[in-house]
């Protein structure tokens, strides 16, 4: 191995190919996200990775994961990305970084952090001056623990990515990507590669690419290798063909099937890509959950919020287990370079802790006080979550029916100002559902002075569309009949961070209503026989809502919109010996015997899948 003075990773434009140390070379590399997977798994996707025959992973680093607050920054505990980076060198494995500041990944805000709304006239990935000066006081503290790690130095980050396929966001600001490889360069200096990622079309490769960034291209199996590098070729004559995200998968939205992509199609298409002699990352392939608050959506003709789980029908499955597409990327790999020698590692052990019987804690409107400390915030007419300073979770709105109503009034919103659903109780008694692109007005009677309450839910901000400025809550007035209402008391609530220290379960229980519908907590308890393995919980019978063991978020569950079934807990959150708390929040209707179903496999819409298109 090179001396750090004589390491290098270049382009080599006569023969198109990448030097490591002055030798051509290729990668073939995978994704990880270490946001996705618990940190205790780490080692263990990473080894199953290097025994795929892979020699790089890429790396997403998302901005609001690390700086949930301006200024506040968390690099602790999962966070801990240097931590994750030693652990790829210590593995032997070479790392394509991707820091933004956007990343899409399909990540809440695409990893830009809630609080830039703040200033709700702002203008994302743009060279916006307060867009720029929050991006520049996030790279300055992030670059400079990235800098040593370089393969320069006698690290291991080979390339760092700036951006993330900006050619398909609207605002085409050469401005910003300039400032940015400005900002990268001052940071990281003149040696290491910087590049770009685009698809293929022609608007999106001008708008995305910038002189001084090398431009790489992404396509998936459905695409023809060669004519996706003549693509690349029209922007980069010369240099190495880079396709830096070949999916392997797709993700999954709300309400559609289970997205799934053949073994055989996936080995296919990498085995054209290597055949060209390009290098290559796998989009996606080795993953795990999203916890909230992050998984985030897609704005394509109307708001699709991506499910909790990115299984993706990826490679390594959720739980981390080697799947036949795994095996069939490693036989590919195989013919174009020797495999690590030893055996792959196997699936993490599974276990069915079967039946967990819940009993209904309370409604959420009789808690109030302890997920609204603070007490509520006085607003002439609704405020956003922005606007309150609520990055995620649920804010309740409440006012009073200004007039009795003896027959039924129309209760709306205007067109999208519903962000993202809405769980209308009146006088406690829970009247039905609003929901973004979806039903907007309800039927409602009651007298004067009898309280109206909307908890809004933030669904996830938009990843990937024309537009991620995605402001959550009541974004327009609500009328009776046409007239707007006014005099609302809004409760910011912090449910996440009351389940965390404990509530309910360290709590008197709260005498509550027998009744099933509207937003409630429910409670349980289960013990493990002597193990701590990985498993799923199902929820039969239950409409929607979230699930916390021991604390912590499990993430959304929707059985009802589906496809997603169960929700993956990690062993590691699990306590042996003693009980684990469930605490389960349902908005809309629970089971009449409330229980849980611990499995040992995971539920996509009973496993039906659906062929990706070509174009995708």
């Amino acid at each position: 191995q090179a001396s750090p003075s004589k390491r290098s990773f270049q382009l080599d434009y006569e023969h198109n190919c990448f030097l490591k140390d002055g030798v051509p070379f290729r990668y073939i590399s995978g994704s990880i996200h270490y946001a996705r997977v618990p940190r205790p798994a780490w080692r263990d996707r990473l080894i199953k990775m290097y025994m795929s025959g892979l020699s790089a992973v890429q790396v997403y680093v998302p901005w609001n994961y690390h700086e949930m607050l301006p200024g506040v920054y968390d690099f602790a505990g999962n966070r801990d990305v240097e931590a994750f980076l030693d652990l790829t060198a210590e593995l032997g494995l070479l790392v394509i970084l991707r820091p933004g500041p956007y990343i899409c990944a399909e990540w809440e805000m695409g990893g830009l952090p809630a609080w830039l709304l703040w200033k709700p006239d702002i203008i994302l990935r743009t060279s916006d001056p307060a867009f720029l000066a929050a991006v520049d006081s996030w790279l300055h503290v992030l670059l400079p623990k990235i800098k040593p790690r370089l393969y320069q130095h006698g690290g291991n980050i080979i390339s760092v990515q700036v951006e993330n396929e900006y050619g398909s966001y609207y605002a085409c600001d050469y401005g910003y990507l300039r400032h940015l490889l400005g900002s990268f360069r001052a940071l990281l200096g003149n040696e290491v590669l910087l590049f770009t990622t685009d698809s293929t079309g022609v608007e999106e490769l001008r708008c995305g690419t910038l002189q001084g960034l090398y431009a790489t291209i992404d396509f998936g199996p459905g695409s023809n290798a060669t004519e996706a590098f003549d693509a690349q070729r029209h922007v980069e004559p010369k240099g190495p063909l880079v396709n830096s995200e070949y999916y392997t998968g797709w993700l999954d939205y709300w309400g559609e099937v289970h997205a799934s992509t053949s073994a055989a199609w996936v080995a296919r298409g990498l085995e054209d890509i290597l055949q060209l002699g390009a290098s290559v990352n796998m989009q996606s392939s080795f993953l795990q959950l999203t916890s909230l608050p992050w998984p985030g959506a897609d704005y394509k003709d109307q708001y699709k919020p991506v499910t909790t789980s990115y299984d993706y029908d990826a490679p390594l499955s959720e739980a981390g287990d080697p799947t036949e597409k795994l095996f069939a990327i490693r036989t590919v790999i195989s013919k174009f370079q020797p495999l690590p020698v030893g055996p792959m590692p196997p699936a993490t052990p599974k276990y069915a802790y079967g039946w967990v019987a819940l009993q209904k804690y309370a409604d959420l409107l009789n808690v109030l006080d302890v997920l609204c400390p603070s007490g509520p915030i006085q607003s002439q007419f609704p405020l956003t979550f922005e606007a309150i300073k609520q990055a995620h979770g649920f804010v309740l709105y409440r006012t009073q029916l200004p007039r009795d109503i003896p027959d039924p009034a129309t209760l709306s919103a205007p067109p999208h100002s519903i962000c993202d659903r809405s769980y209308v109780m009146l006088q406690k008694e829970y009247q039905g559902m609003l929901e973004r692109d979806g039903q907007i007005t309800l039927r409602v009677t009651g007298k004067a002075g009898d309280t109206l309450d909307m908890l809004l839910e933030n669904m996830g901000r938009i990843s990937f569309g024309a537009n991620i400025s995605d402001f959550k809550g009541l974004l327009g007035n609500v009328s009776l009949d046409y007239s707007p209402l006014s005099n609302w008391l809004i409760y910011p609530l912090a449910i996440d961070t009351a389940v965390q220290q404990g509530w309910p379960h360290a709590a008197m229980p709260k005498s509550s209503s027998r009744g099933r519908a509207g937003p409630a907590f429910y409670t349980g308890i289960f013990e493990t026989p002597g193990i701590a393995w990985d498993t799923f919980v199902k929820f039969p019978g239950w409409s929607k809502g979230q699930l916390w063991i021991n604390g912590f978020n499990l993430g959304r569950y929707w059985t009802e919109r589906g496809p997603q079934q169960t929700l993956f807990v990690p062993g590691s959150v699990l306590h042996v010996g003693r009980p684990n708390n469930i605490t389960v929040l349902e908005l809309e209707r629970a089971p009449l015997s409330p229980l849980l179903l611990f499995l040992d496999r995971p539920l996509f819409n009973r496993t039906l899948g659906r062929n990706i298109s070509a174009t995708q």
